[in-house]
């Protein structure tokens, strides 16, 4: 008897260290005993819902599970260090960014309509202009290669011959003899200075566009006096410094038979 008192003590102390779930310790007993609970719960349930049917009323529903608060739409207050950011955000993007003047703000652009007619007089104008400056640009940068290539030049008053510094000596000597055969002949009797520059630019132009070795320029030989005899005083510049320049290796005044101190053989580049 002594040891089954001791036992449904021990017993007794194990169901006390149990946890309580509502009330009562879900292992306390045993497992009969937590079935019995059940059980007794059941009956006092089914018992409650017979009174109440009895009476006619309908059992008030289960209470339903609280609702989850929503969360709030209002933004957060903002503080004075939020605040702070932003402004030092804004300075930092629009460092370097230059105000526009209040004339500048209020500009309209203004659309003017071009006619066709005007378009095509700007679009030559235009294309005149580009012309001009490509070609004063060629003459400049002709002008630098030319510098680079000096001629030497004698003039004794009568005979005037001239060559590159590049240029091998004996090919005025050539010249001179008149060694080399004439490929065509240009005559600037009774032409101004200018008129005559002019058409000896381009008729060297030309002939040595058609690969001629040697021409001969009738340029007169003029009376010396009233300013008359001009041609004969700039023809050498103009081999040596002008425009036509770019087109002659030498020259040498011609030998009597071709026109004498009244011309010059002009032999032309490669």
């Amino acid at each position: 008897m002594a040891k089954k008192r001791d036992a449904g003590k021990k017993k007794k102390d194990d169901d006390a260290a149990l946890p309580k779930f509502g009330g009562f310790h879900p292992l306390a007993g045993g497992l009969e005993g937590f079935k019995a609970k059940l059980d007794a719960e059941k009956k006092t349930e089914e018992d409650r819902q017979k009174a109440a049917a009895a009476k006619g009323k309908p059992l008030p529903p289960p209470p339903r599970p609280a609702a989850r608060p929503e969360p709030s739409r209002t933004p957060p207050a903002r503080t004075a260090t939020s605040d702070l950011d932003d402004e030092m955000s804004f300075h930092r993007m629009m460092s370097g960014v230059t105000p526009l003047d209040g004339a500048a703000k209020n500009r309209v652009p203004v659309t003017t309509e071009v006619k066709p007619g005007e378009q095509r007089m700007k679009a030559a104008e235009v294309k005149a202009k580009a012309a001009v400056e490509a070609e004063q640009a060629l003459a400049h940068l002709h002008s630098i290669v030319d510098d680079a290539a000096r001629f030497e030049v004698s003039d004794d008053g009568q005979r005037v011959e001239g060559r590159r510094v590049d240029v091998p000596p004996d090919l005025v000597r050539s010249l001179r003899r008149g060694m080399l055969p004439v490929d065509g002949r240009l005559d600037l009797h009774g032409l101004t200075a200018h008129q005559a520059q002019d058409r000896l630019v381009e008729f060297l132009r030309t002939m040595r566009a058609r690969n001629e070795r040697c021409v001969l320029v009738i340029h007169g030989k003029g009376e010396r006096v009233a300013g008359s005899g001009v041609l004969r005083g700039e023809i050498a510049a103009w081999l040596s410094q002008g425009k036509a320049r770019e087109h002659v290796a030498a020259f040498a005044t011609a030998r009597d038979d071709d026109g004498g101190e009244g011309a010059v053989y002009v032999a032309l580049r490669r």
